[in-house]
């Protein structure tokens, strides 16, 4: 097929642009591998005919165009003259599947000439099978087959390439494309060869392959440099900048170009006696100042514009010195002599030319000014002279000391002064170095103002305050005391605490004896508890009434009282407690403890259980009962859950029943006589 010989041609003309110095040529090697493809040889194993990697590229790929083209062919030819390509379908070889996929596509363009369908497909198929597919159509079709019925002529080449549609030009009737250009799979239409992608330009080292429409063009890749500039033709030429304006000679220069840059020339010369500098000017020339001067010995040179003078030496006495009486020579000049002071009041040694002041202490001689300074000794060492302060004299220097310190008798040195035996504080002083701090005694602060001054510390007021005293706080001047409640409280040996007074035990009652005395907080009670009918005491009548006692009534039954016997309540008790008000009050307080044996060590008690239960006396619902087993007793524990603020009394009325079956059997009754103080001590 010749469209793969064009392939392979231009491939060919990449690599052989790659590699020119190979003694054999691309087309040698492309032809070696045509032939031994017309001889059906194995392309992959060729015997090289040079040791070039391009060369056995060549032989390849040429080698397999060859059998690729024929084993083409063979299919063709097959589909015209059996119409079928049965026959390919019993191998499996790479000639074989070409073959095949050449019939196949020629079968497809006959049956399109047949269908009278144009012979330009639009299916998606390979370029090669479109290829074939078309010119198998064509052959076919009445305006080419020789076999045609009709007497027309047959069409020209123009007919032709009216038909194919080609993009650039046509040739005997086929598509062509310009040089630098290649068919896209169409077949017509011509897209551009990037050279400089696929290799296959000619750039030298040090240039660019830059690929253009049809062709390509190499650019150097390095700057042509300051003076230079490229040009179309890929080369560096001088820039005239004297020609395009781009000098920087002033209006007295002229430019005048040379290969890379350009020089400024002066337009006018300058005459002897003067110098031109780079911008034209003429400058004098100092001929003065020549190594060799150009005026005899004896003689002084004077500079001129453009020129210079000799004059004749006069004699000229320097610093320190004077002329002679005679005027022929210098003498030395006495500075010390002279009336006018030269060291002001110091020391003045005469030299030769010269004079030394000898300076006082406290000053040294400048060379500079040829006086005596005083000398900073402050400056001069820091830090050594004086202990703290240094103030520099005329000639000298004086310490002096910081606040709280004043000059030792070495005059250097600075010693504390006591502040307090000024007696500068209110009550008390103590010295520090430099300075004094005062201080106050117990129940004293000091004054935030002057710091000296001791104010009283009133206690009863700080924060803390309230906490100071059980009851009431009195400030005094530098102390403070605490009382109590006149009546039924007593100041603690600590002085702050409040006791409570017990009546009962001091004999301050007024309880009589029928009457048992009970001490409260603040105070105390006389108390009576009489059984009710029915009920006897159980236990002596006391005098006196502790926290923990109780006093029990319990059922005495005549005989053949039934009303008596059914009554379920077998005793009623009396106890008394003392609560304070609690002035934080954060969780419940535990107050009677009610303690009964658990059922099941209780004779005949079949499924008992105790229930406890609040019949009367709870102020404000602040009281409650719960249950709970400690060490084998069932205990009902009676608890304060909300404050109560004193004074205040109640009887608070509880219920220990014993229930069997649901049914209470019997129960007891305990009354505890509540007294709240109306104080939290």
């Amino acid at each position: 097929m010749d469209v793969y010989v064009i392939v392979l041609f231009c491939l060919c003309g990449v690599l052989q642009a790659q590699e020119t110095t190979d003694p054999i040529s691309l087309d040698d090697c492309c032809k070696d591998g045509k032939d031994r493809g017309q001889e059906s040889q194995d392309c992959t194993g060729l015997p090289l005919i040079s040791e070039s990697i391009t060369c056995r590229i060549a032989q390849e790929q040429c080698c397999a165009a060859v059998l690729e083209d024929n084993s083409c062919t063979t299919g063709i030819n097959m589909a015209k003259d059996q119409g079928s390509c049965d026959a390919l379908l019993s191998s499996s070889t790479c000639e074989t599947k070409t073959a095949k996929m050449c019939c196949e596509c020629c079968l497809l363009g006959r049956a399109t000439q047949e269908r009278g369908l144009s012979c330009d497909l639009n299916l998606p198929v390979g370029y090669q099978c479109g290829q074939v597919s078309r010119a198998c159509c064509v052959d076919r079709s009445p305006t080419t087959d020789g076999n045609s019925t009709e007497d027309g002529p047959p069409p020209s080449p123009e007919d032709q390439c009216k038909a194919a549609g080609c993009s650039q030009r046509c040739l005997n009737g086929a598509c062509a494309c310009f040089e630098g250009y290649k068919f896209k799979a169409d077949g017509k239409t011509c897209e551009d060869i990037n050279e400089c992608l696929l290799g296959a330009h000619h750039c030298e080292t040090g240039q660019r392959c830059i690929n253009t429409m049809g062709s390509y063009r190499c650019q150097r890749e390095a700057s042509c440099g300051t003076g230079y500039e490229l040009t179309d033709s890929n080369k560096c030429e001088d820039i005239n900048e004297c020609e395009i304006g781009s000098h920087n000679c002033g209006a007295g220069l002229e430019c005048q170009n040379t290969v890379g840059s350009f020089r400024c020339r002066p337009r006018v010369q300058c005459g002897a006696g003067y110098i031109q500098d780079a911008l034209g000017s003429c400058i004098d020339i100092n001929e003065c100042l020549s190594i060799t001067g150009p005026c005899q010995p004896g003689q002084t040179c004077m500079n001129t514009v453009g020129s210079y003078t000799c004059q004749r030496n006069v004699v000229n006495c320097g610093r320190g010195y004077h002329l002679n009486a005679e005027g022929t020579r210098c003498v030395d000049t006495d500075e010390c002599a002279g009336p006018d002071n030269t060291c002001d009041n110091h020391g003045c040694i005469n030299l030769m030319g010269s004079y030394r002041c000898e300076c006082r202490a406290g000053f040294m001689f400048n060379s500079i000014t040829r006086g005596c300074e005083d000398i900073n000794e402050c400056r001069h060492y820091p830090g050594r002279l004086c202990a703290h302060k240094c103030e520099n004299i005329l000639g000298s220097y004086k310490c002096s000391c910081t606040t709280g310190f004043k000059l030792a008798s070495d005059g250097r040195n600075c010693d504390d002064v006591n502040e307090c035996e000024a007696n500068p504080c209110s009550q008390e002083c103590a010295n520090v170095y430099g300075s004094y701090q005062c201080y106050c005694r117990r129940g004293y602060q000091l004054s935030d103002v002057d710091g000296i001054t001791c104010e009283d510390i009133d206690e009863c007021a700080l924060p803390t305050g309230g906490h100071i005293c059980s009851y009431r706080c009195h400030n005094t001047p530098g102390s403070f005391h605490c009382t109590c409640p006149v009546i039924g409280y007593t100041l603690a040996p600590n002085g702050r605490s409040c006791q409570d007074i017990d009546e009962c035990v001091t004999g301050t009652h007024t309880c009589t004896e029928a009457e048992s005395c009970f001490n409260v907080q603040g105070g105390y009670r006389c108390l009576n508890f009489e059984c009710p009918v029915h009920y006897r005491r159980s236990g002596e009548t006391r005098p006196r009434v502790d926290r923990a006692d109780i006093t029990r009534c319990v059922k005495s039954c005549q005989p053949n009282d039934i009303s008596c016997i059914l009554n379920p309540i077998l005793t009623i008790s009396h106890t008394a407690i003392s609560l304070p008000t609690f002035r934080e009050f954060t969780k419940p307080e535990e107050i009677v403890f009610l303690r009964s044996p658990t059922p099941s060590y209780l004779p005949h008690t079949d499924s008992m259980e105790i229930i406890y239960d609040i019949l009367d006396g709870n102020v404000n619902n602040a009281f409650d009962i719960v249950k709970r087993l400690e060490h084998d007793m069932i205990v009902g524990v009676v608890r304060q859950v909300k404050p109560l603020v004193g004074s205040l009394s109640t009887v608070l009325k509880l219920a220990m029943n014993y229930v069997t079956n649901g049914v209470v059997s019997h129960r007891n009754i305990i009354n505890v006589h509540i007294f709240v103080s109306e104080f939290w001590f």
